[in-house]
């Protein structure tokens, strides 16, 4: 068995690629992350991160104003050498309007962050996304776990703007309501159902 030769683009350029090199590179696999200048591929999901994904998605599109917009699997430009892609993320609603933003987003726009841990992805998932996301200045991050059965456990936390770090606020397991960054009240047992 011979193996195929990789394509041009799977070898990184002296330093790296960067965050704009993501738009200018053809056949990419999808959902594929930059993370301190490397790409990451994401190997195929388990059934509990697509289920945890549609309630949440759902819940979340539930109660978002009408000045921010859900937005699923896309790429956060966080500087010029991370441009990871959380499970979900709330977006300000002139950000997902413009064409620029055809392929991802930029940290600044970003209210909330998301993210569904992977077997494959646990420690990119607990550690480096979220210090990511942080020194960005994205205010608010989720990370959820597999709980119980097929439940979700949502932790959820602040950024405290000084340290530019994340501040825990609350571990959900049957029900996440908050009142920020929107009044959010999502039953996290509908997982059941589905």
């Amino acid at each position: 068995m011979t193996a195929e030769p990789l394509p041009a683009w799977a070898f990184p350029p002296p330093g790296g690629f960067t965050a704009d090199d993501l738009d200018r590179m053809p056949e990419l696999p999808p959902h594929t992350e930059l993370i301190d200048g490397s790409l990451v591929f994401v190997s195929p999901q388990k059934y509990f991160h697509s289920l945890a994904m549609y309630l949440l998605e759902k819940g979340l599109r539930a109660s978002v104003p009408e000045s921010l917009r859900v937005c699923r699997e896309m790429t956060i430009a966080v500087d010029k050498r991370n441009r990871p892609e959380p499970d979900i993320a709330i977006l300000r609603a002139e950000a997902v309007t413009t064409e620029a933003h055809e392929t991802g987003f930029q940290a600044a726009d970003a209210v909330l962050v998301v993210e569904v841990v992977s077997p494959e992805s646990e420690s990119r998932d607990r550690k480096r996304k979220p210090q990511l996301y942080a020194e960005a200045g994205i205010p608010h991050f989720w990370l959820v776990e597999h709980g119980e059965g097929r439940r979700p456990v949502v932790q959820v936390f602040e950024l405290n703007t000084v340290t530019r770090t994340y501040v825990p606020t609350g571990i959900y397991h049957e029900r996440i309501k908050l009142p920020v960054p929107f009044t959010i009240d999502i039953d996290l047992t509908e997982i059941d159902q589905l």
